[in-house]
């Protein structure tokens, strides 16, 4: 059965503090998936600013950051909240918590990336951390925006979804 859900997809990509991962995924998806998606990203501990070395990455990049922001997952829980088609965790401590009951039962599934944040060292090694996380989730991001979702089913999504995830 084919799932009713057409363009624009709207994907939410979670993260723990939602400083970093998430916030690389929204912006690219936000910047390549044009209008056929709308990104969010959250945290289930916000941390209240996004890292500046990813605000530095997105912009060598030529990717537009405004709107982008450190923010908590319940908002996006409720009735009033944005029905999501995709969650994606990207770290490991936000899939391994206790998420909110999504509403409209998205398609979810686990994009681990290492956390480049956690790396200390130079400018130069963290920004390549940043550059090696960013890589991995334009790799993963590119091949979302590649399926053609609006004919495939819902198991058939949350199938793509993992095989896109457990991509090294």
């Amino acid at each position: 059965m084919t799932s009713v859900h057409t363009p624009p997809f709207k994907v939410l990509f979670l993260c723990t503090a939602n400083s970093a991962r998430s916030i690389l995924s929204e912006a690219l998806l936000r910047h390549e998936g044009k209008e056929r998606f709308q990104s969010f990203s959250a945290g289930s501990k916000p941390s209240s600013k996004v890292n500046p070395v990813a605000v530095q990455l997105l912009a060598m990049r030529g990717i537009p950051i405004d709107g982008l922001s450190s923010k908590s997952w319940h908002i996006f829980e409720g009735e009033s909240a944005p029905q999501m088609d995709f969650v994606f965790t990207v770290c490991g401590n936000a899939r391994d918590e206790e998420c909110p009951v999504w509403p409209g039962h998205p398609v979810t599934a686990h994009w681990g990336i290492s956390d480049p944040a956690a790396v200390t060292g130079s400018d130069v090694e963290r920004l390549a951390a940043f550059e090696s996380a960013y890589a991995l989730l334009q790799k993963k991001i590119r091949m979302l925006i590649a399926l053609p979702l609006e004919n495939m089913s819902d198991s058939e999504r949350r199938a793509a979804c993992k095989d896109i995830g457990d991509i090294l």
